[in-house]
């Protein structure tokens, strides 16, 4: 019964939707408007050119019957155009931009935003448009590494110098970051305005004219240093100089260390002056398949000496180091004010040979609608591309076409955010144990086979099918460790040679797979294709 309901709101929104763009397209202010409910062919041209390579597609978007223009392919660059049949003037009235996109599998590197282009005479032709293609305007979403930003560029010949220059929006509205349907809107008044709407709230409001909302400004500053102008060789820019007249005290010693030995400091009672620090493990054996020609003579791994564990310290005393009171470094003489000093050099200004006035932008003319990108995702609908003179036309669009699809699609999201799928679940509890396993890693009477555990929760994160088996090998090494403090009064500790530290770690793993015998197949397949260890050192003749 609910997909029969279902069934009848979604015909029902089709046949709203499509009454209304019958009403608002036959509005005379509408300049271009695309839905895309029929396939682009015929009226969209694909770029020939060699570098353009990404596959276009008449698609339906996710989750609706609502088609788009879609990006198909990853890593390619797309280029496709449709004229206008009467180019559009951006300098009487208003004007508005708008157009929908959809990130079906999110944005990490790519553009999705629309050039809006000028007359052919311009020097550019359909089937081979490409970057070097002449816009008036770029506005849409970009996003890769550092650049997060729904762009506005408009292009403006400037009077005096014939040249064309790349103004951009500062501080533009940043890309919203979920994989839903986005309408973007640019309005352009007659007062100069700008207005940027995301989703039909304001996000960003700029001048025309304003030298603090477009960079470059639009209208160049009257003057400019003079690139002739040249710093004299006399010209001091430092403002503090070394006192020339100082003179370094003669208690001064640069030679004093930092650190001196703590004269005053006795050694502790009980020190064990004879005692080593470590000692030769007696519960180690040597292992049965040592090879005494191949592997050297064995020695037993060393421990911490057990007469250090309670005494102040083992070994030969040393007085502890304290910071040289008589300690003073380099000597330097102390600053001064230079009297030379002139301040920072800048070259003289001069008149702007580039510099002009006017009261509003000479926009150049609309003629056609092109999507120019380079993207690392597909995924990318576009959708109800727009261009109107009537602000209100636009809001309709929104309203009617755009917002139905992104309330489905938010509560869908919300829905899914509710209830976690079992994959997330357990992705989420296993990060949770790993995080748990770091900490245990860092207890004190586990130091020494902390890098062993390490090694072992990294692998269980790059191999979540293996987290039991690897939780129980930990396992295993914290009782072992457990079983020697309480019974042995000894712990393992690191080992001065390498030959006693694989030794010490072919006894551990001998002991681990005795006593996790039972574990997964999977850790029972990796320790056995892994390579004899050999454990131990050579002793040299």
């Amino acid at each position: 019964m609910a997909g029969i309901r279902s069934g009848v709101v979604s015909v029902l929104f089709v046949l709203f939707a499509c009454f209304s763009i019958q009403q608002l397209s036959a509005s005379d202010d509408t300049v271009f408007y695309d839905s895309f409910d029929d396939s682009f062919e015929g009226r969209w041209i694909v770029s020939s050119k060699d570098d353009y390579q990404g596959v276009w597609k008449h698609s339906k978007s996710e989750g609706h019957e609502d088609f788009g223009l879609l990006v198909s392919e990853k890593a390619k660059k797309y280029a496709i155009v449709n004229e206008i049949d009467v180019p559009v003037s951006l300098k009487d009235g208003t004007v508005v931009l708008q157009f929908e996109t959809r990130l079906q599998n999110g944005l990490e590197c790519g553009g999705a935003y629309l050039k809006y282009l000028r007359p052919q005479e311009a020097g550019w032709e359909p089937k081979l448009f490409d970057n070097e293609a002449p816009y008036s305007i770029m506005f849409g979403p970009d996003k890769c590494g550092l650049t997060n930003k729904v762009h506005f560029i408009f292009k403006h010949k400037n009077p005096k110098s014939g040249e064309y220059v790349e103004h951009h929006l500062t501080t533009p509205p940043s890309v919203p970051a979920d994989k839903l349907s986005h309408v973007y809107t640019a309005i352009i008044k007659p007062d100069n305005e700008l207005i940027i709407l995301v989703d039909g709230e304001e996000k960003r409001k700029a001048n025309f004219l304003s030298t603090e909302d477009f960079l470059p400004p639009l209208i160049p500053t009257k003057t400019i240093p003079d690139p002739e102008d040249k710093k004299p060789e006399d010209w001091d820019e430092r403002a503090k100089i070394p006192d020339p007249t100082a003179v370094k005290p003669d208690d001064w010693d640069e030679n004093a260390p930092m650190e001196i030995e703590d004269e005053e400091a006795e050694k502790p009672e009980g020190w064990l002056d004879d005692e080593p620090e470590e000692t030769d493990d007696p519960e180690a054996t040597k292992p049965e398949d040592w090879d005494d020609e191949e592997d050297g003579e064995w020695e037993a791994p060393k421990i911490e000496n057990p007469k250090c564990v309670t005494a102040p310290g083992c070994g030969e005393w040393k007085r502890p180091m304290k910071r040289n009171p008589a300690y003073k470094g380099k000597w330097h003489a102390p600053l001064i004010d230079n009297p030379s000093y002139k301040g920072i050099w800048k070259p003289q200004e001069i008149p702007n040979p580039s510099y002009f006035e006017l009261d509003k932008p000479n926009f150049e003319p609309i003629a056609a609608v092109g999507i120019e990108i380079w993207t690392m995702q597909d995924g990318i609908l576009f959708d109800n591309i727009l261009i109107t003179k009537d602000e209100k036309a636009a809001r309709s669009y929104r309203e009617t076409l755009w917002k139905p699809k992104f309330e489905v699609e938010k509560e869908k999201e919300k829905a899914e955010e509710d209830v976690p799928s079992s994959a997330g679940l357990l992705a989420n509890v296993q990060k949770k144990i790993f995080d748990i396993l770091y900490k245990v890693a860092d207890v004190p009477f586990l130091a020494t086979h902390k890098s062993k555990i390490i090694e072992l929760i990294e692998k269980a994160e790059d191999q979540p099918n293996l987290t039991i088996g690897i939780i129980g090998s930990i396992a295993v090494i914290i009782l072992t460790v457990l079983l020697k403090i309480l019974f042995g009064g000894k712990k393992n500790v690191e080992k001065k040679t390498t030959g006693a530290t694989e030794a010490s770690g072919s006894g551990v793993e001998k002991k681990d797979e005795n006593e996790k015998e039972g574990s997964s197949a999977e850790n029972e397949k990796d320790t056995a294709a892994a390579p004899r260890r050999r454990t131990g050192a050579r002793r040299e003749n």
